[in-house]
């Protein structure tokens, strides 16, 4: 796969990514599979690890300040 942004090479990486819910609410997810640019360091979400996103995020604590989940595929 190339880069839509610079069209260097992607490779697969785990990184920790933070997803921001609301004003007040941030969750920190950890060693999520990703899509990374190797020029430019841009990246993608593939559809089916956004899918599994989504859920995690849909179960979270809604009162927390900010949490920590691990991906788990």
């Amino acid at each position: 796969m190339r880069c839509t942004i610079c069209g260097a090479g992607m490779v697969s990486i785990t990184t920790d990514l933070p997803f921001k819910l609301s004003e007040n609410r941030i969750v920190i997810l950890k060693q999520l599979p990703v899509l990374q640019c190797q020029a430019c360091r841009e990246y993608l979400i593939e559809d089916a690890v956004m899918a599994r996103i989504d859920a995690l995020l849909a179960r979270t604590d809604g009162t927390a300040e900010l949490e920590v989940l691990q991906y788990a595929a």
